[in-house]
């Protein structure tokens, strides 16, 4: 009896019965199969091979194919029941999740081949010119012998040949030609590095001698260094470790816009494959990098969070960068940390992990605190750079122009004499965040959600941002008809607008989602950035982490507000975050660097305590705060999320759920809090309704026995199949 995991979001397996072909090996769990499922078939993976089943055998189904006579790593598949069952969703979508999209499909786990042609020992010892009478394929002889190592056949023909010229000399014996996979494994005897390590300073050295106590077990270490102090050197050398040991490593960035310039460090730096995996790259890259990772050819993975599920043969060190970041999180489906994970599989696979952030999340300073992890210090910037002062900059009462006040814009000006680069963050993207009428004061807001239309102007157009709904520019005011139709507050577009009024002889580069669609367009703007050039970037929170900008020495921060007063317990800590590694931007190299932060609270406690004293002092208040609160790290919390096209649908089934999870906490005597129903703060988005329910707890067992207990009785009531529903276990966000 096979027991089938099937991408559904059903939270249950499925029996069949072995088909006529049987595995080499026999059946084991990982084998991936193809089995008949209501009117169509589906490709799913075998989780465990049974003696029973509670049906009967007659109405069990023979599965239709074996697809692998190999099973899936071991260690993947119980990573993939570990997510499942932590975050209380469907284990087959979780292993689809977790695999390429092409062995969803049922493509066989093998890596796509190229053609290597290389001489033959008769080919390599004939003068090129005996072939007079084949010119061409004189020549291509001669490009072969220059290179021994030999010339993919992509190559071969950039050089100008054809592929009968390469028949022609193989059928006299005088080339030869294999398939080898498009990632190659590393020659025995080839040195690591291709580039020489860099000379640490004494905390550097200090935090990898400790790093290098934990190669081989599990050893879990915040490294908490401030921005610019060199982090990245550090995992690039505790790698080098890694692959003079023959393990393979595993490092975790944020965004997909920050993959490609880490993995040109790595490329530069190691003489061994080093490839890359995210949503960006096509389904038949990442079945190669999975193949590579998985033989162990590619010895340095470099992805997105979607890159912890990758299996790899020897691997020895895990790292994620950023761990901060709210991006490693998944936000719909399947709601996975990846840096969370990270932690999970390398205590599983016994191997150290590297937790790395200038400014930590509380719950990693939470396990810091406690013993948990290794507390590593980078309190000094590499280098001769210097910190960059944090300014409040008041703009009670003041005027402003495309979001900046006098105060920011005359220390723009100096820069830009001196021949520096200034970075102006703001974000929101648009031209302004609404447009209003100044004879009525109607506001113009989206038709499908409780949200502001965001005034652009490139093109113009009025767009939701949360729903895409897009409308025309009105030429009047729908309700009084005046044509007195006025922008309030300032986007990228409008502050790029006005920067460039105020400085026309300055190159003006805005970099946000909108102005970075077109492919390479980041990388160009980036690069031009990186020539020196004074200039003045105007940008969102792409520019705000992961970015060397040795000439910013002028960092504005157009509205410091946003966070301050959220009804959200995380929105201090992210805002404060997003600010100190925006303001990291400033003073990288050896100029002096200087940070303004605009705010109309600049007597805001929270606010000054980050601007004087920092942020590690502002995260020790933050703990305190949350743990007299009992919010999390000192709790655990789930959140049910529902939304309907019909409002009543989804206050009516959270209102009995909530009900009936009282009575059997009750009645289990279970110490787990549930708050609510309540409304989402954005209650109404693309015209459906969302309310929410929280679970909250002192001990993770006991949220996950009251999780699992309501999402089992979701599954059965009938008002859920008319109400779309996910639970979200550990939420960064309560919106």
């Amino acid at each position: 009896m096979l027991r089938v995991a099937l991408p559904t979001p059903l939270r249950r397996v499925f029996d069949y019965l072995p088909g006529r072909e049987r595995p080499t090996a026999g059946w084991v769990p990982g084998l991936r199969v193809r089995v008949p499922f209501g009117r169509r078939e589906m490709v799913g993976v075998v989780v465990e091979v049974a003696a029973d089943s509670d049906f009967e055998l007659a109405k069990l189904k023979p599965i239709a194919a074996l697809i692998d006579q190999t099973p899936l790593p071991e260690e993947w598949l119980w990573l993939c029941r570990f997510t499942a069952r932590y975050y209380q969703h469907s284990l087959g979508d979780t292993l689809a999740h977790a695999m390429p999209a092409l062995l969803r499909q049922g493509r066989p786990l093998e890596a796509r081949t190229r053609e290597r042609w290389r001489c033959t020992p008769e080919g390599a010892a004939l003068d090129p010119a005996t072939l007079r009478q084949a010119k061409r394929q004189g020549e291509l002889l001669g490009l072969l012998q220059q290179h021994t190592a030999g010339l993919v056949g992509s190559a071969v023909l950039a050089h100008g040949f054809a592929r009968p010229q390469l028949e022609g000399l193989r059928a006299k014996g005088l080339v030869e030609c294999e398939e080898e996979p498009l990632t190659r494994a590393v020659q025995p005897g080839t040195p690591t590095l291709a580039e020489p390590s860099l000379t640490l300073n004494r905390e550097q050295g200090e935090a990898l001698a400790a790093l290098h106590e934990g190669l081989g077990r599990f050893s879990p270490s915040l490294l908490h260094g401030v921005t610019g102090s060199g982090k990245t050197e550090v995992y690039l050398q505790l790698i080098e470790a890694v692959l003079d040991r023959g393990g393979q490593a595993l490092v975790l960035v944020p965004e997909i816009g920050l993959t490609p310039q880490t993995l040109e460090r790595f490329r530069r730096r190691f003489s061994v494959p080093v490839v890359m995996i995210h949503s960006g790259v096509s389904d038949g890259e990442r079945l190669d990098v999975w193949e590579a990772a998985r033989s162990g050819r590619a010895r340095v993975v470099v992805g997105t969070r979607s890159a912890i599920f990758t299996p790899m043969e020897k691997l020895g060190a895990i790292i994620v960068d950023e761990e901060h970041d709210a991006s490693f999180k998944q936000q719909e489906g399947l709601r996975y940390s990846a840096r969370d994970l990270a932690v999970v599989r390398a205590r599983r696979e016994q191997l150290p992990v590297v937790l790395g952030s200038a400014t930590p999340s509380l719950e990693s300073l939470a396990h810091a605190s406690r013993g948990h992890y290794r507390h590593l210090k980078l309190n000094r910037r590499a280098g001769s750079a210097s910190f960059a002062r944090l300014e409040l900059v008041d703009l009670r009462i003041k005027r402003r122009e495309g979001g900046l006040g006098q105060e920011s814009i005359e220390a723009i000006k100096t820069q830009l004499d001196a021949g520096h680069q200034v970075l102006v963050f703001i974000n929101r993207r648009g031209f302004a965040p609404t447009l209003s009428c100044q004879q009525c004061g109607h506001i113009f807001d989206c038709p499908s959600c409780d949200a502001r239309m965001t005034l652009h102007r490139q093109p113009p157009r009025l767009v939701c941002h949360h729903c895409d709904h897009q409308a025309p520019l009105p030429d009047a005011c729908p309700k009084c008809a005046s044509g007195d139709l006025r922008p309030l507050g300032a986007g990228t577009e409008r502050t790029e607008e006005t920067l460039q009024a105020r400085f026309p002889d300055a190159r003006i580069l805005r970099i946000d989602r909108d102005s970075t669609r077109r492919k390479d367009a980041l990388s160009d703007a980036l690069d031009e950035v990186r020539s020196a050039r004074p200039c003045i970037l105007v940008g969102t929170q792409m520019l705000a982490k992961g970015h060397h900008f040795p000439h910013v020495t002028l960092v504005v921060v157009v509205n410091a507000d946003g966070g301050l007063y959220s009804s959200d317990f995380r929105a201090l800590e992210q805002s404060a975050q997003l600010l100190v590694q925006v303001a990291g931007r400033a003073g990288r190299a050896a100029l002096p660097g200087r940070v303004l932060i605009q705010t109309m609270h600049p007597d805001d406690p929270n606010l000054r305590l980050l601007a004087s004293q920092g942020y590690d002092v502002l995260a020790e208040r933050l703990l305190d705060e949350r743990r007299a609160a009992g919010l999390p790290p000192f709790r655990f919390i789930a959140l049910l999320r529902a939304e309907a096209a019909d409002q009543a649908s989804v206050e009516t089934l959270l209102a009995q759920g909530a009900g009936q999870l009282r009575a059997w906490l009750i009645e289990r005597e279970l110490p787990v809090d549930c708050l609510g129903p309540v409304p989402a703060p954005m209650e109404r988005r693309q015209n459906r309704y969302h309310a929410q329910l929280m679970l909250a707890a002192d001990r993770r067992s006991q949220l996950h026995e009251a999780a699992a207990w309501l999402v089992a009785w979701l599954e059965d009531a009938p008002l859920a199949r008319k109400v779309r529903w996910s639970i979200d276990i550990d939420p960064l966000s309560l919106s």
